[in-house]
């Protein structure tokens, strides 16, 4: 194997690793005004990811740089031609994480409101900018010669982007449902079951659109098992919820994401950005990759780094691992400066 395939499979397995993390952390932020009934319902929601939610966005952080590392065309390409909506996601992230922090500053509704209103846009926009972005990237874009975008700065916008906003928004929102079952007691925990029940198919939905219209475009014989894996996962993730075997649901629905997303970037291999305008233009692991000694270099670097950040939210995860209920959950109450 050579490092550039290494490297695309590396970053691969990033981004598979924050969709998989970041996705639940996400859907539960927009689930802040989607499900919740009232305050301490939220405050039992937000405890689900408090101590999680920031080490679940060194993902994104660790896979555009290494992206950055290994690949330096595709990382010009794509961060030059998606600026406006990459921005918007930047911008989401902002707001999501102020909003975590200072929602519980004041006991006040309406300071609490405004603040759970930015916390479920900004996860609203981060997981749709992030699924444009990765659509794009396995679709294409308007690229030319040298890996400039041709067109306006909407040029990229189209359907791909929409399916592919709408499959990350989508699975977010159902694997938060059974995240909160397996994390929750309580009132939250039975709401959260009835609706994955009723919402997987339509949650998924999108993603499975992106992963069937790839493979029909550039599919293999690996992506296509994959692609089987995927499908019979999320079958097993549905019957699992409706049996109420909450650990199950939640393992077959990151199933279902490992394989689909494999799937995808399988059927993309060679290609890291196709050129929507000529296929000669594609970039590929062989042209968009970085030199033989700098991908060495950032090998050694990730083979010892990558293993302690995994071990090191594993145990973050394990020592958070109790649910939440709303009897766990203190009176609100207002700080104040001395």
């Amino acid at each position: 194997m050579t490092l550039p395939t290494l490297w695309f499979i590396i970053i691969a397995f990033l981004w598979m690793g924050y969709l998989f993390l970041e996705g639940f952390d996400l859907g539960v932020g927009m689930l802040m005004k989607l499900m919740a009934r009232n305050d301490k319902d939220r405050r039992v929601m937000l405890n689900t990811i408090g101590p999680v939610w920031d080490g679940n966005e060194v993902w994104l952080v660790t896979a555009g740089a290494m992206t950055f590392a290994a690949f330096p065309l595709w990382y010009a390409s794509l961060f030059s031609t998606l600026y406006l909506p990459l921005v918007l996601v930047l911008l989401g992230l902002i707001f999501r994480a102020v909003a975590v922090e200072y929602r519980g500053k004041h006991d006040d509704d309406r300071w609490r409101s405004r603040w759970d209103w930015a916390l479920s846009l900004g996860s609203f926009v981060s997981a749709f900018g992030v699924g444009a972005a990765l659509a794009l990237t396995s679709t294409g874009l308007p690229l030319n010669e040298n890996g400039d975008r041709v067109g306006g700065p909407f040029a990229w916008f189209n359907g791909w982007a929409v399916i592919g906003g709408l499959a990350v928004v989508g699975f977010a929102l159902v694997h938060a449902l059974a995240f909160l079952m397996l994390k929750t007691d309580g009132e939250i925990r039975l709401r959260a079951r009835r609706a994955l029940v009723r919402w997987l198919p339509l949650g998924i939905a999108p993603m499975a659109v992106w992963a069937v219209g790839v493979n029909l475009d550039s599919g293999s014989l690996a992506s296509l098992v994959l692609l089987a894996v995927a499908v019979v996962a999320v079958a097993m993730a549905w019957d699992f919820a409706r049996r109420e075997r909450e650990g199950f649901a939640f393992a077959a629905l990151g199933t279902f994401l490992v394989a689909g997303a494999a799937s995808i970037f399988t059927a993309m291999y060679p290609v890291v950005l196709p050129s929507s305008l000529d296929a000669a233009w594609d970039l590929t692991v062989q042209n968009a990759s970085s030199g033989s000694y700098t991908l060495t270099v950032i090998s050694w670097v990730s083979l010892l780094g990558l293993p302690i950040v995994i071990l090191y939210q594993g145990w973050t995860y394990w020592v958070f691992r109790k649910r939440v209920s709303a009897d766990s959950i203190p009176a609100a109450h207002t700080f104040s400066a001395q």
